[in-house]
């Protein structure tokens, strides 16, 4: 039996927000050029070092797509003094794991030990940078792993339609146009020797910024990182930038076609803004609103007022080049049509009327309560300190971002919907069974329709 909430006193409204401020850091550079930011954190007798090096898959050559994510994860397979067991356990004795990998704009290698250990964890971290051996019997493993990784990724709808939303997103030239981590032609030219070179060329100290976060000083980072890395040689070549042109300028819809789908994955989106941005706050928040927290428009619309799904929402794939911007979703195909119109409604919906106070003050209060969150342990302020670095944001960041947030109004929402949404570009992507979705979304009239087979590799 249902309890009665008659005479209930009210839900407690939520309070101010207690202040909070990042952990102080400073920064450094070596003479040989790299860049050392550390925080203290004393509470936990922990330290965290993050390396970000310019070496992300924007990096990756013409048709050997995939490179930087092999050789960053290839770093773990041993060393010039070390093979892959012998570095293991010399990280498991030391209470500690090495993560790897590779985004758009950079590679990562983190480790987290005791600060007690941190000299010593801080000279497995500068061989494995530095001196990696890249074992051919282990790259073919991981190239075997990225195969068995493409065939599910193909095999499975969630993941096609990822597949198509980048390969059609972009300009066929542009390196945003294909899969970060290669595909199965790419994956098959990477040979050791492009590792050995691509590590040689872009593994730099003047490409290099090291995050160190926990029970340290200034003075004690700069010493342990001069004696592991103050040796190291060589000049990076500078950053050139993908292009970031989208592939069509006028809407789009893209069908691929599944004949046993029991349902259909939608993505819709287009090309937008940098990360680096003066419109960056009130973007954020404007996306909240729309489809990036729960009670976001999209979800309310199409999960509690049509039922269609189980969740949809938009998100801005940050990168320092162009980033996409993109609705996601999966619904029943008898309802695809419907869904589509739905998103495309809150698209413009958005665009053409300012949202309401209340709902400005619920994705403000969320991005601004849960900001301190974020940044809880070592591991997460050495990730922040990492973003500074990647996106080149001013030392200030942190310090700002919730009153940068809590000033964005209703105004500046409205505004840069219209500026940073654009219907005329609208790419629509779905996986599902095109003979059953193609006419009741024709009627839409969301711009010219093209059908491919899953396993197409000419997009045209």
């Amino acid at each position: 039996m249902k309890a009665s909430t008659h005479g209930a006193p009210p839900r407690p409204a939520s309070g101010a927000p207690r202040p909070y401020r990042f952990p102080a850091f400073e920064t450094r550079i070596l003479s040989n050029g790299l860049r050392i930011m550390v925080a203290r954190m004393p509470a936990i007798p922990v330290v965290t070092t993050l390396a970000v090096i310019e070496a992300g898959a924007a990096r990756d050559p013409r048709d050997f797509e995939g490179l930087a994510q092999l050789v960053t994860r290839s770093l773990t397979e041993g060393t010039r003094h070390m093979n892959a067991l012998e570095l293991t356990t010399r990280l498991e004795m030391l209470g500690t794991t090495l993560d790897t990998g590779a985004d758009w704009d950079s590679a990562i290698v983190q480790l987290t030990a005791l600060s007690s250990r941190v000299d010593d964890a801080l000279a497995v971290l500068a061989e494995v940078l530095q001196h990696p051996s890249f074992p051919e019997h282990e790259l073919e493993r991981l190239r075997a792993e990225r195969r068995a990784d493409l065939a599910q990724l193909r095999a499975e709808p969630r993941g096609l339609s990822d597949v198509f939303f980048t390969r059609l997103l972009y300009e066929p030239s542009s390196r945003f146009a294909r899969l970060a981590g290669g595909d199965e032609r790419s994956i098959e030219k990477l040979s050791r020797e492009q590792v050995v070179s691509y590590h040689a060329t872009y593994f730099r100290p003047d490409a290099t910024a090291l995050m160190m976060v926990g029970d340290i000083d200034i003075e004690h980072a700069i010493k342990m990182a001069s004696a592991h890395f103050g040796s190291w040689e060589g000049k990076a070549p500078p950053v050139t930038e993908p292009s970031a042109a989208q592939r069509h300028l006028e809407p789009r819809v893209h069908l691929v076609h599944k004949a046993d789908a029991p349902q259909s994955e939608v993505r819709v989106g287009h090309v937008a803004i940098p990360r680096l941005h003066e419109d960056y706050f009130a973007v954020v928040v404007m996306n909240a609103i729309l489809g990036g927290l729960f009670s976001s428009r999209l979800n309310l619309n199409l999960r509690e007022q049509h039922a269609y799904t189980y969740g949809a929402h938009s998100t801005f794939d940050w990168r320092r080049a162009a980033s996409p911007f993109e609705v996601s979703t999966a619904v029943e195909t008898a309802v695809t049509a419907d869904a589509l119109r739905e998103i495309v409604h809150e698209f413009t919906r958005i665009r053409e009327a300012p949202v309401s106070e209340a709902e400005l003050s619920l994705a403000v209060s969320y991005l601004v309560g849960v900001f301190p969150i974020r940044f809880e342990t070592t591991a997460e302020v050495a990730g922040g300190l990492a973003n500074v670095e990647i996106f080149r944001l001013p030392s200030t960041y942190f310090d700002t971002y919730r009153t940068r947030v809590a000033a964005v109004t209703v105004d500046d929402v409205l505004r840069v919907a219209r500026t940073h949404l654009d219907p005329t570009r609208l790419q629509v992507v779905v996986v599902g069974n095109a003979d059953a979705i193609r006419a009741p979304i024709s009627a839409l009239g969301l711009g010219a329709i093209s059908v491919y087979d899953p396993l197409d590799d000419d997009l045209a």
